[in-house]
């Protein structure tokens, strides 16, 4: 196995919370894999199968040293489901993650808060967020720039060595 020059690329999330409290984040990173290593993972089941439980355990060891806090209690982000593939070429891999927490959402105004490491962003990455239809979007604070597509659509961006504060904070309205 060469894991050999293997470094992120790029990263996207998308954020869904339905009416329920159900919080479903489908995260991808996109890798620069020169010595193409996960051309091999991907043609080997036995290779494959250990190395989506190996993302999968890492995943869920990093999402366990955060605190993710819905309207004041504490819930615990799973890893349900892992994906890794490659982008038509063999030096281009990525890794999916499907995260699901549930929150205790009220009608009314709910808080969302997220507490991490602070770090240097080592690859650029775009997040969007999807709140219940007929909820809107009231206070964010990211530390970084975001956007408002429309009441309850947000997006930001952030740029590959950007300083990254460690804490999260979305007010948001459900009616």
């Amino acid at each position: 196995m060469n894991y050999s020059g293997i470094r992120p690329i790029y990263g996207q999330g998308f954020f869904h919370v339905d009416g329920s409290g159900a919080f479903t984040q489908v995260v991808v990173f996109d890798y620069y894999d020169p010595a193409h290593y996960y051309a091999e993972v991907v043609s080997s089941p036995t290779r494959f199968k250990s190395e989506v439980e190996a993302l999968k355990n890492n995943m869920q060891f990093y999402l366990d040293q955060e605190k993710v806090v819905v309207n004041g209690e504490r819930v615990r982000p799973r890893v349900v489901s892992v994906e890794v593939g490659l982008r038509r070429l063999k030096r281009i891999a990525y890794a999916a993650f499907v995260i699901e927490f549930e929150g205790q959402l009220k009608s009314g105004l709910n808080i969302y808060e997220n507490y991490y490491e602070e770090e240097y962003v080592g690859y650029d990455y775009a997040v969007y967020w999807f709140f219940p239809r007929g909820s809107k979007v009231i206070q964010v604070d990211l530390g970084v720039n975001y956007s408002l597509i429309n009441d309850r659509i947000m997006f930001f961006k952030v740029p590959k060595g950007a300083y990254i504060r460690g804490c999260e904070r979305i007010m948001f309205e459900v009616k």
